[in-house]
């Protein structure tokens, strides 16, 4: 067993495609992966913030801010989805308001 470090994802295959971000902290981020590192440093183009909620801090809004090339600090990433092949559904959990 060789002594390197090998991260548990394999990001290779996202590279110049979309991607999901979400940080510790509640902030969500979507761009374009340029790059990442061992450390799960990501460097995403084209990066735009989903504001949260003024009441519910844990909640997205639609309201977008463009933030352009960023560097996500890989202690600070929780999640790496790609944008590509997801579709938010309705959460089969609620309770209708008439209920």
């Amino acid at each position: 067993m060789s002594g390197r470090k090998e991260t548990v994802l394999d990001l290779a295959k996202f590279v110049d495609k979309g991607v999901q971000v979400k940080l510790t902290g509640g902030r969500q981020v979507t761009g374009t992966l340029k790059g990442y590192d061992q450390l799960l440093n990501l460097v995403l183009d084209e990066a735009v913030e989903f504001l949260r909620d003024a009441d519910d801090p844990l909640k997205t809004t639609d309201q977008t801010r463009r933030l352009g090339l960023i560097v996500c600090r890989g202690t600070a990433v929780m999640l790496v989805s790609p944008t590509d092949g997801t579709d938010e559904i309705a959460n089969p959990f609620m309770q209708p308001d008439g209920a």
